[in-house]
């Protein structure tokens, strides 16, 4: 059977190209941005590619003195090799000015887990463009936090079930997730993940700038944050990319405006999918609420177009997701007058009124004598503020809870 001719689990509500009118909002939209600092400076991207490169150069060490830890020869140590890839708003190039850097440290399978949070952060404490670096391996993706050059980064590792790590390994295949332990598939699968949204939107210029569009209304509207039971950057990033293929030939302009159109008429908990889900090798879990009950309680399910597909929205809750829904619509009327020339871009970017909203506030504040222990301490609370809105919620007492 011929496959279909269009990107997306359904064929594109409107082919048409964008009138000279709509072009021009497209621009007066990328003009905005850049009024706004949402674009980075040469400089700061020319820092970006140096710390890169270093912190390539860092893992390729890594690798080699794992080897030697593990006994392995000498005069083989040095050709195991090892990679960083980028994912997040970087690899997506959206990220701004003062953006982190989300990193993957791609390693041969003589290395360890272990191996990586003692190595590699002792490797890391030596150097002194290294500050606040914290170790997190006993999470869900296991993770060493730092500034680096004054830039924070995230950095994660898989462990490929393979000898050598070249400079020409690539990630895309999923065999490569065969018999991998689930921390470093996980891992794997913001690289995954991301490289595959590029791949699935038509033209990857419009994509990005209708995104950097979304992400700075999302901030403004205080509802980015995937800790705190909102959608985080990825999720916002297939919603968009989601609008792009139903619209594979519009402006950024009209991208933008479909997506509240699109977005508050959806029949939660439908999912939203760049692509239909694939099977892949291997155990691992992938999304399916007609088997499995936690993947049914997911209020409004975005799912991850990598194997093994995932929801990136699970942490909503039901205050959040009607914080976000009000948004939604309230952002509705907004786009809708600036594409009648009746408002400007600046309308679209009004910062949330979070203080005057409410009359009644919870303050949680997180303090030590070390700092450390306070950034790790820090991150802890943090991850528990959703489960304990949730429990809020639970009470029956609460209308809204707005964390």
């Amino acid at each position: 059977m011929e496959r279909p001719r269009y990107l997306g689990v359904t064929p594109p509500v409107d082919t048409t190209p964008s009138s000279a009118s709509e072009e021009a909002l497209a621009n007066d939209l990328l003009a905005t941005l850049k009024a706004e600092g949402q674009f980075e400076s040469e400089a700061e991207r020319r820092s970006r590619e140096v710390i890169l490169g270093k912190i390539d150069k860092l893992v390729k060490e890594f690798v080699y003195r794992a080897a030697i830890k593990h006994r392995r020869p000498e005069s083989v140590a040095r050709s195991y090799g090892g990679k960083v890839f980028t994912f997040g708003s970087y690899r997506l190039g959206v990220h701004g000015a003062g953006a982190d850097l989300d990193t993957l440290c791609v390693v041969p399978s003589h290395v360890l887990r272990s191996d990586f949070f003692e190595i590699m952060v002792q490797m890391l404490r030596e150097r002194s463009e290294v500050t606040e670096l914290v170790p997190v391996p006993e999470t869900h993706v296991p993770v060493i936090k730092m500034r680096f050059s004054g830039v924070d980064i995230d950095l994660t590792v898989a462990v490929l079930q393979q000898p050598v790590v070249l400079d020409s390994q690539e990630l895309a295949d999923s065999n490569l997730l065969r018999n991998m332990d689930p921390y470093s598939a996980r891992s794997l699968n913001g690289s995954r993940v991301t490289d595959e949204i590029l791949r699935l939107v038509p033209s990857i210029p419009t994509f990005r700038l209708a995104l950097r569009c979304i992400k700075l209304w999302a901030k403004r509207r205080a509802i980015y944050s995937n800790s705190m039971g909102f959608f985080g950057g990825v999720a916002w990033a297939m919603l968009v990319a989601r609008i792009c293929q139903l619209y594979p030939s519009k402006s950024a302009s009209i991208i933008v405006t479909r997506f509240f159109h699109v977005l508050s008429r959806w029949n939660w908990p439908k999912p939203i999918q760049l692509k239909s889900i694939e099977a892949g090798p291997g155990h691992l879990h992938v999304w399916n609420p007609t088997s499995n009950m936690s993947d049914k309680s997911h209020l409004m399910p975005i799912i991850t177009p990598a194997y093994p597909s995932m929801c990136a929205t699970h942490t909503v809750s039901q205050s959040t997701s009607q914080i976000i829904n009000m948004e939604i619509k309230r952002s509705l009327d907004v786009v809708d007058r600036i594409m009648r020339r009746e408002a400007t871009w600046d309308a679209l970017f009004e910062k949330d009124d979070f203080f005057r909203r409410y009359k009644h506030y919870l303050q949680v504040n997180v303090t030590s004598t070390d700092a450390e222990a306070h950034n790790t301490i820090h991150g802890f609370v943090e991850s528990r503020l959703r489960q304990y809105v949730i429990r809020l919620e639970t009470t029956n007492l609460l209308f809204q809870i707005c964390p």
